[in-house]
């Protein structure tokens, strides 16, 4: 069984050309984003919103 949907993984692929042509922007600063992790995870976040099959995002574990 498949981990993402066909709709996530073409989501992911619009944020990726949108960073590469430039026109990507972040969050509520609206800065162009520069490296393609943060355009996969713009990506995924937009098809998590649209109700696509994604993973939950991991959390971040405390160290002691």
């Amino acid at each position: 069984m498949a981990k993402y949907s066909k709709k996530s993984g073409e989501e992911v692929k619009k944020a990726v050309k949108k960073q590469k042509k430039g026109t990507l922007k972040s969050g509520k600063t609206g800065r162009k984003v520069k490296s393609w992790k943060q355009a996969v995870a713009i990506g995924l976040s937009k098809a998590r919103k649209k109700g696509a099959k994604v993973p939950k995002k991991k959390s971040s574990k405390k160290k002691d």
